[in-house]
């Protein structure tokens, strides 16, 4: 390379390749060192960069450093030829030498005559002193760095001082610290040495108490043997006395006597030495006695002493072992202390939580009654509505049945006066089934109509009374029934007493309306085609026997609970159902032929409730299977069921059935309180505490719940069986 670029012409004459090469064999350390924004002046001024160019180089949010900026620039410099890489290879004169030396092998030298010439000489001058107030705005910004430097260094320095004086005053206070711990783990070991002697002393202390008792007893004894020897003495001493005194008292009987031969008072000597001898042997004897009675008293005083001092050692014993119990019972108490704070922690917590459920408790109560309240408000607003309703409907019953007498007063009125009378007439006719209403021939029409609407209000409005009062739970009756359609075909003859339909005219005609599509059939056409009804041009003058039909057929919506009353004789024989409380209860299968069958069960239609019995009255909607059937299984006669058509429901659960990912819908979770254990094969083995997810509370048609033990860490479910239901 510094063959090949010996002079700075000697660029000039290179071609555009051969400068990209030099330029792109070091293009890691160009991209790490040069800074975009000091290049581009220079490089606009040689007019090889735009301002649009320059601003993407410098603002543009892709590039996130200077060494991406720097290669973007390189690369719209090379779109730009053999003047931008001699452009740029300029730049790095001013602002880069030592990058410009390592590309070029040249000093950088900034004679005017050095130069490619892209630019003239007064716009380099002014580039060269534009670069060397940016030079110097750089170098005045350096020193004013390395100023903030210098502050930011000698702050630090002081905050160092001040650390290592706080850390000096924490070793001082850390080698008190240490201090006073040795000096209270001293007073410590003095305190124990002090419990010990003092517990030595305590045991020297009952040591001595026990000798001085056993010393007292001993003494006592002594006493007493002491006594028992000063007795036997005092006895001696009588015994001795009296003998003295026999002797004395025969000495005197025999002076006393006369004295007689030598011989006698020979003998009565020897009788006196026997005497002296027998009294000594006696005395020999008892002396003997009372000596071998010392030596036995002797020896038993000898085995006492063993024997109390063998109880004294067994009471030293004793005593050992009662001080060790103590001991034990110390720290035992002490356990149970700090056991009784702990559990009267508990108890607090749960106190205060008791608080917080009764505070709430006593909220919800508040809120219950409040709505209560606010029910009971309702219903008696209700029931004015009701009342007003009711004396309204009388009001309008009254003007029909004037107006009815006007029209019976003029019956020979022209056809066209029926005009005026249309406003009178209903917008939108109901579409219900009744029995038409009328006079059985039309020449007591008119005499019997006023006499036939009376009656009709008189009933309509005890029923009305009726309705709006009823609270019993049991289905109407027949003849409730009828009275009920009897009062609609008496509120909807009005309308059809105004309107001018010609009951005889064309199919076209009676089509106008397609609302009040009805036409009057006798009840004996319903059956087999008999005779054409009678029909009247003004009135509702009709024979008895007639009821309107409607002309096509009912819509029936899904989504609407309907009730159906029919006699449920042994209810699970005509229908079977499935589901649970997760999907709902559904009827699976209808028997042909029963009493469900004939009110139009099918599959797929949801038990939404039963109402069997003023007192049996239950709500399926949540139930399960389990409690389902036992529900349904009450029912043994005339029932009422709230049902709707949830195919969607009904499906999903049969699929999931016979793929066997489900076996009921019932889906419910509990906690064990007690251990059962899996004595048949496929039963689940639980614990108490135990979380299980019930699947089925009717598996296999058993007494029995199909459940999973729900892992405690992954709350999935884990092993499966059966397990006995609630009421096993």
């Amino acid at each position: 390379m510094a063959e090949l670029c010996r002079t700075h012409s000697a660029l000039t004459a290179l071609d555009e390749e051969t400068l990209w090469e030099l330029t792109e064999g070091h293009r890691a350390r160009i991209v790490r060192s040069v800074c975009p924004s000091r290049l581009t002046p220079y490089l606009r001024q040689a007019r090889v960069l735009s301002q649009l160019d320059e601003e993407e180089v410098l603002h543009s949010p892709r590039f996130t450093n200077s060494a991406m900026r720097a290669g973007h620039l390189l690369d719209l410099l090379r779109t730009r030829g053999k003047n931008g890489a001699l452009a740029f290879l300029e730049s790095l004169k001013f602002h880069n030498p030592d990058v410009y030396t390592l590309v070029t092998g040249l000093q950088p030298d900034v004679d005017v005559s050095a130069f490619s010439g892209l630019m003239e000489t007064s716009k380099l001058t002014e580039c060269l002193a534009g670069a060397i107030s940016s030079l110097q705005e750089e170098l005045s910004q350096e020193k004013g760095h390395k100023e903030a430097l210098a502050r930011q260094c000698q702050r630090l320095q002081e905050r160092l001082g001040h650390a290592e004086a706080r850390a000096e005053s924490l070793q001082q206070l850390e080698a008190d610290h240490s201090r006073m711990k040795r000096e209270v783990s001293a007073h410590f070991h003095e305190v124990l040495k002090l419990k010990d002697e003092m517990l030595s002393l305590s045991l020297h202390h009952s040591n001595a108490l026990q000798e001085k008792e056993l010393a007292t007893t001993r003494c006592r004894g002594l006493q007493e043997e002491l006594y028992l020897m000063k007795q036997e003495l005092q006895r001696e001493r009588l015994s001795a006395s009296c003998e003295r005194d026999f002797r004395e008292r025969s000495l005197k009987m025999a002076g006393g006597l006369e004295p007689g031969a030598e011989e006698l008072s020979r003998l009565k000597e020897e009788n006196e030495k026997l005497r002296s001898l027998t009294f000594s042997l006696v005395e020999k004897d008892i002396l003997e006695q009372s000596l071998d009675e010392a030596l036995d008293s002797k020896q038993e005083l000898v085995d006492r002493i063993h024997s109390l001092r063998e109880r004294a050692v067994a009471a030293e014993r004793q005593r050992k072992q009662y001080w060790e119990e103590k001991e034990q019972t110390l720290l035992q108490f002490q356990k149970s202390k700090v056991d009784c704070e702990i559990y009267r922690e508990k108890m607090t917590a749960l106190q205060s939580q008791l608080a917080g459920l009764q505070k709430e408790r006593d909220q919800a109560y508040a809120a219950r009654d409040k709505a209560q309240v606010e029910i009971s408000q309702s219903l008696t607003e209700k029931d004015a509505l009701r009342r007003e309703v009711f004396e309204l409907t009388d009001q309008v019953c009254g003007l029909r049945q004037h107006l009815r007498r006007l029209q019976a007063a003029s019956p020979q009125r022209p056809k066209q006066d029926a005009g005026p009378r249309e406003p009178y007439r209903r917008e939108k006719q109901r579409l219900v089934r009744m029995f038409a209403i009328g006079p059985r021939d039309d020449s007591d029409c008119s005499s019997s109509e006023p006499q036939l609407w009376s009656d009709l209000s008189a009933t309509s409005s005890r029923e009305l009374v009726d309705s709006f009062r009823s609270s019993s739970p049991v289905p109407p009756s027949q003849l409730s029934l009828y009275k009920r359609a009897t009062e609609d075909l008496w509120e909807d003859s009005w309308s059809f007493s105004f309107s001018e339909v010609d009951w005889g005219a064309s199919p076209g005609a009676k089509s106008s309306d397609t609302d009040l599509d009805y036409e009057i059939v006798d009840r004996a056409d319903l059956s087999d085609s008999g005779s054409t009804p009678k029909l009247v041009s003004r009135g509702l003058c009709v024979s008895a026997s007639s009821v309107p039909v409607r002309r096509r057929p009912a819509r029936k919506i899904l989504s609407q609970v309907t009730a159906l009353a029919f006699q449920g004789d042994a209810l699970l024989e005509q229908i079977s159902v499935i589901g649970g409380n997760l999907t709902g209860i559904f009827i699976h299968r209808v028997t042909p032929g029963s009493a469900a069958d004939g009110m139009a069960l099918r599959p797929g239609t949801q038990i939404m409730m039963v109402d069997y019995e003023p007192s049996f009255k239950a709500v399926l909607e949540d139930t399960t299977l389990e409690q389902a059937i036992g529900l349904l299984r009450r029912v043994n006669g005339f029932c009422c069921l709230s049902v709707k058509v949830n195919m969607e429901g009904y499906k999903k659960l049969v699929q999931d059935l016979e793929a066997k990912v489900a076996t009921s819908g019932d889906s419910f979770y509990i906690r064990v309180n007690l251990a059962i254990e899996g004595r048949v094969e496929g039963e689940l083995q639980v614990h108490c505490g135990d979380v299980l997810h019930v699947t089925d509370t009717l598996f296999q048609g058993r007494g029995c719940w199909r459940a999973h033990r729900v892992s405690p860490y992954s709350t999935q479910d884990t092993e499966r069986g059966t397990i006995p239901t609630y009421a096993r």
